[in-house]
């Protein structure tokens, strides 16, 4: 049995994350090559050539750091869906309020949890 927040379009937000979801998995894949390992060929790559690369690189890998984050956090959400458990504050097990699930349809806390959890 399914339980929603009340006043939930969970349609809607199960297209946006779904969205969300292809859009990361694309930009994963669309940013591999800039990931890899830099070449210690000084033929072709003078030092500070180098050292640009890999700062590129190093940057690169924290952005698909933080992309594969949000990404478990959807699939996440996803799952809570199938479950019936989206919209369900994971802290305090209170509804989460459909205007905070419309600006991020992967949150996992209500505000007043979400707030407790930032002073600590």
């Amino acid at each position: 049995m399914a339980r929603y927040s009340a006043g939930m379009d969970t349609d809607t937000l199960r297209r946006a994350l779904q969205a969300r979801r292809d859009e990361l998995q694309a930009l994963s894949s669309d940013s591999a090559q800039s990931r890899e390992a830099v070449a210690l060929d000084q033929q072709s790559v003078g030092r500070l050539s180098r050292m640009d690369a890999m700062q590129q690189q190093a940057m690169a890998q924290a952005t698909e750091n933080r992309r594969r984050e949000e990404l478990r956090r959807v699939l996440l959400a996803l799952r809570r869906m199938d479950a019936g458990d989206y919209g369900i504050c994971d802290a305090c097990g209170d509804d989460i309020a459909p205007g905070r699930l419309a600006l991020d349809p992967a949150s996992t806390l209500c505000v007043g949890c979400a707030e407790k959890q930032e002073t600590r």
